[in-house]
């Protein structure tokens, strides 16, 4: 393939999808044939993994971060547990794109922190046209994608501002007697 008959981001993703779902029927067809079909498939990704590993292994840093830029080439890479990058930088990028689309809509999305396999996140989906639920669904969906390493994305509450209460109305009085001005 030249490098003009590159394809697109969407034809990516749609062959991806047709990818899984192919392979999602394979391993529901019973039978030795269909076994050594899927035996195949993940003998052929592990040989690609291993090449892009060797491909990391030769590549200086700049050429190893532009890799992992690259959406398909850094999904590879998480895939094949060989990014270059740690988890915490992918998600902290991701919430930012994710933070800036939010503000536009008036909601805004902050990650409180990466607690072993969860990353916990404060999301505010005012004004946003959508659901809070929706909105940490595709949040979600996004971290899951840059940082498969972690199980689950959940969203911290905030805090309810504390009520002020004026300092006399905590001082003690004494009582004044009944029928007094």
């Amino acid at each position: 393939m030249a490098d003009g008959d590159r394809l697109d981001e969407a034809s990516v993703a749609e062959r991806l999808t047709l990818v899984d779902e192919l392979l999602e029927r394979l391993e529901r067809t019973p039978g030795p044939t269909a076994r050594e079909a899927v035996e195949a498939v993940r003998a052929l990704a592990e040989v690609y993994g291993e090449a892009l590993a060797r491909t990391l292994d030769r590549a200086g840093p700049a050429l190893a971060g532009a890799l992992a830029d690259d959406e398909l080439l850094g999904h590879l890479l998480v895939l094949h547990g060989i990014h270059p990058e740690p988890v915490g930088p992918r998600v902290d990028r991701a919430v930012e794109r994710l933070r800036r689309d939010l503000r536009e809509r008036g909601g805004d999305l902050e990650l409180v922190g990466i607690d072993g396999a969860v990353a916990r996140v404060r999301l505010s989906a005012k004004g946003c046209g959508s659901s809070t639920a929706g909105v940490l669904a595709a949040v979600e969906e996004t971290l899951l994608a840059v940082a498969p390493e972690l199980e689950r994305v959940e969203p911290v509450q905030e805090a309810a501002a504390p009520a002020f209460v004026p300092l006399d109305a905590l001082t003690l009085r004494s009582p004044q007697p009944q029928g007094a001005p």
